[in-house]
């Protein structure tokens, strides 16, 4: 599949720093890659935003961004305090499959979660998606209250006849606790998809060199990478859910208290 949408189920989540380790990773596998950000926002019109950051960490991709606004709000609302025109789904997607045809992988990163509003219409990522036929890939927290909302991410996709390729925790912790170990069986569970990955706490921190090795073992095969959810879940959790089964994969071949 030539575009994979990329969102979260809230802000701070990890979505840039999956992004790029999903860039990197494809490089590595001799694909071209471009990066499209939606709307980036609470970026000055001089400093790099999240696209450049994805550039950064993952090497030679193709980075574009429709629309800037210097305030750190949901793009509809930053777009009218800066009284400049919002981004629409349709925008997004023709700029994502212009890229699409001149690259083998288009990976266009959200802002904040898949309901976050682009304009005054209230059009969505999840409407661009749906524009494109893109599959999307959930980033999710690793510790407590990420079931509950990265099971309604998963329920608004199927609702609006989206296809959920998995999960990816944003930010695995050095030092997981019990929430987090749990969460490594319960979240391929709530989001009736795969776990495809898990990127170490602090990634984004590595030297570029340094984050381009380690990006394909942080992900699952049908992102192009080494890592297994079972194995993974084996030497984080053990003991924690001893009958839990192993991931299952769908990209490529497509081609406590909750």
């Amino acid at each position: 599949m030539p575009v994979l949408v990329i969102t979260g189920t809230g802000t701070e989540v990890g979505k840039t720093v999956v992004t790029a380790a999903v860039a990197a990773t494809a490089l590595a596998a001799g694909r071209s890659v471009a990066v499209l950000k939606a709307a980036q926002t609470g970026v000055a019109p001089d400093e790099p935003g999240d696209a450049a950051e994805v550039a950064r960490l993952a090497g030679p991709v193709t980075t574009a961004e429709l629309a800037r606004y210097p305030e750190p709000l949901a793009p509809a609302t930053a777009a009218r305090r800066a009284g400049r025109a919002p981004v629409h789904p349709h925008e997004v997607a023709e700029a994502a499959a212009k890229l699409a045809t001149e690259h083998d992988l288009v990976l266009v990163e959200g802002a904040g979660g898949l309901l976050v509003r682009f304009d005054a219409a209230g059009g969505t990522l999840a409407d661009a998606a749906r524009l494109l036929s893109a599959p999307v890939l959930v980033v999710a927290p690793a510790g407590l209250g990420t079931l509950n909302t990265t099971e309604l991410t998963a329920r608004e996709l199927r609702s609006g006849g989206l296809d959920l390729a998995g999960v990816v925790i944003g930010s695995w912790p050095e030092a997981p606790d019990l929430a987090a170990r749990c969460n490594l069986a319960d979240l391929p569970d709530v989001a009736g998809a795969p776990l495809l990955g898990s990127v170490p706490a602090g990634s984004g921190a590595l030297a570029p060199a340094g984050f381009r090795a380690a990006a394909p073992h942080w992900l699952a095969p049908r992102l192009d990478g080494s890592w297994d959810a079972e194995a993974f879940r084996m030497r984080e959790a053990p003991g924690v859910f001893p009958d839990a089964g192993g991931s299952r994969g769908v990209l490529r071949g497509r081609t406590g208290a909750r």
